[in-house]
């Protein structure tokens, strides 16, 4: 594919426009396609606010509203800066069109974007469904090949229209929603980092189909009923080596200060280690989470610590990444890097050895007050995964406590 310079389009959508006045955007609903191949597109919908002068865009993917607030507009040129995340849609519009594309500048990624003023379903269904798939389906990804990994579709079909998510032993696959337009299920989600289109042949109880991250990446995938399929336990998926009885790091934080396990702050107490990367959604739901938790009981004897691993290409750009997400959540803990220029789990696997492996951005690690590692759980189950999020929620409270000997609040 011939990839467009980032540098060359943020010059000629910025600074290169034919129009000395400044245009306005109409405020209401839209709908929103990206281009992740020649033939199709990823549709999705958003709303257009404009409170106090300033534009906010709220994204709608099913039951999830991702709001961003950073939008700026000169002459006909448009720049949308994601909430947290690197990407951002640069382009140029008029009052009811915009046209551009969605830039994640160190993956050296460009989607085509496009949206129009109105209100249209997010999928046009052209036929009544013949099937409903609500319920559980036991999914392969990446079918017939060395990465071929399981999925546990779990869909809720009202009429012709369909939400739900795809589990993995990793986290999830977002808010999907979408339709089944006569045989075909049709998903998709657009959370400011994921672009993902679901296109699938189905019947009662098959699915067969494609899957597509930006147009950068497909997938085969397969997918039988079976209400009864369960992942693997995460609990049991990452340990430590034999030979080792510690987990130990030591990376710096956005001061450049070396922080690790044997610093004062973490002695006697009991320690969550977070291993993430600011890219990353399901880490962005995690940290979420744990701010809320904290919040929630500021008197719990208990310490986090993350540890970056990102993609930005210079050290520079990933502490930078890291500073946006500590305030756009509002994470008072200590955020570390521990690695940029790539998010390769085999290149993470290098700077912490002790793991039998990185199998998951997130992963936390448990550790009690003796410095033992009492669990590791891998992945993140978000909200998005409906009563598997509450069953981690009542989990995560329970091993609190065993960690602490304390009451906390949920």
């Amino acid at each position: 594919m011939k990839r467009v310079s980032v540098g060359l389009l943020l010059i000629c959508v910025l600074f290169i426009s034919c129009k000395q006045k400044e245009e306005s955007l109409s405020v209401g609903e839209w709908w929103a396609k990206m281009q992740v191949s020649p033939e199709l597109e990823l549709p999705f919908t958003f709303v257009l606010l404009e409170v106090e002068g300033q534009y906010i865009m709220e994204i709608h993917n099913a039951d999830e509203v991702v709001r961003v607030d950073e939008i700026q507009i000169s002459g006909d040129s448009l720049l949308i800066q994601m909430p947290v995340f690197e990407g951002y849609i640069a382009g140029t519009f008029t009052e009811n069109e915009m046209l551009g594309s969605f830039i994640k500048e160190s993956l050296d990624r460009v989607v085509p974007f496009q949206a129009y003023f109105g209100k249209r379903d997010r999928f046009e269904a052209k036929h009544e469904p013949t099937v409903n798939i609500s319920g559980v389906w036991e999914t392969y990804f990446d079918i017939n090949t060395s990465g071929e990994y399981p999925a546990k579709g779990i869909f809720m079909q009202n009429n012709g229209k369909v939400k739900g998510t795809f589990r993995t032993k990793t986290g999830d696959y977002r808010f999907l929603q979408g339709v089944v337009d006569g045989d075909s299920l049709k998903l998709s989600t657009f959370d400011g980092a994921h672009v993902f289109l679901f296109m699938a042949q189905v019947t009662d109880s098959t699915l067969d189909g494609r899957f597509f991250s930006g147009n950068h990446d497909i997938e085969d995938f397969m997918g039988v009923r079976n209400e009864a399929f369960e992942l693997p336990d995460a609990d049991s998926l990452t340990f430590l080596r034999e030979g080792y009885d510690k987990f130990a790091f030591s990376f710096p934080n956005e001061n450049g200060r070396m922080v690790s396990l044997s610093d004062t702050r973490f002695q006697n107490k009991p320690v969550l280690v977070q291993i993430m990367g600011t890219w990353c959604p399901n880490c962005l739901d995690e940290t979420r989470f744990y701010v809320d938790f904290l919040k929630n009981n500021p008197d719990t004897d208990v310490e986090l610590v993350a540890l970056a691993f990102e993609y930005a290409k210079t050290e520079e750009k990933a502490f930078e990444g890291i500073r946006r997400l500590k305030e756009r959540v509002g994470a008072d803990y200590p955020i570390l890097l521990a690695q940029y220029g790539t998010s390769n789990k085999q290149k993470a696997n290098e700077k912490l050895p002790m793991l039998n492996h990185i199998l998951s951005y997130p992963t936390t690690i448990y550790i009690d007050r003796s410095g033992d590692v009492q669990k590791i759980h891998t992945g993140f189950n978000g909200p998005a995964t409906g009563e598997k999020y509450l069953e981690f929620k009542k989990q995560f409270v329970e091993t609190i406590q065993q960690l602490t000997a304390l009451d906390v609040e949920g």
